[in-house]
């Protein structure tokens, strides 16, 4: 009788962590733009973007060190979206959807982006030296470029690498909302 209460028990555990959303549901769509905005505990806006602070960042299937690390990500600097908090642990989305839980101090509120990553193109995109096309093209750079974001004006962003600087289309990133701006 035991062993059967148990297995239904077990049974119900996944359903119950994707009802509180502890488990990402197939086929999760980031959103385009931050709605909804409150204050987590930490007194910051959830959502909002982020970016991984090490190049050794576990993520787990929820929030604690009891549960299991369901993958790892393994580059400083990758943007996130911030989508949950509780206690000292963040619930992320990277720009492929994907969703899990991670420690807050392997985060830091230094922003980035990647340029066009659903973009399998591979053509280039043009940066510039001001926050306007008739500016001069400062520099070229393909889907998949992940670069420093020192400021938004809501419409273009300066883009900030180790061998290039420029303005590019604020809709041409991933890691900053659409009409966002900051320095």
């Amino acid at each position: 009788m035991l062993h059967r209460f148990l297995a239904c028990m077990r049974a119900l555990v996944p359903v119950v962590a994707i009802a509180v959303g502890l488990i990402p549901v197939a086929g999760s769509v980031p959103p385009v733009a931050a709605q909804g905005t409150t204050k987590g505990p930490s007194g910051l806006p959830v959502p909002r973007f982020v970016s991984l602070k090490s190049d050794a960042v576990n993520v787990r299937r929820g929030p604690s060190r009891e549960h299991e690390v369901v993958w790892r990500y393994v580059r400083a600097g990758l943007p996130v979206e911030v989508t949950q908090e509780f206690d000292n642990w963040r619930r992320i989305r990277d720009f492929e959807g994907a969703e899990g839980w991670v420690f807050h101090s392997l985060l830091t509120g230094v922003r980035t982006a990647l340029v066009a990553p659903w973009d399998k193109s591979g053509t280039a995109m043009n940066l510039y030296a001001d926050a306007n096309e008739t500016a001069r093209v400062t520099a070229l750079v393909e889907p998949g470029v992940q670069a420093a974001v020192p400021e938004c004006t809501g419409s273009w962003c300066r883009l900030k690498g180790k061998t290039f600087e420029g303005w590019i289309a604020q809709q041409s990133l991933w890691g900053v909302y659409p009409n966002e701006s900051f320095d």
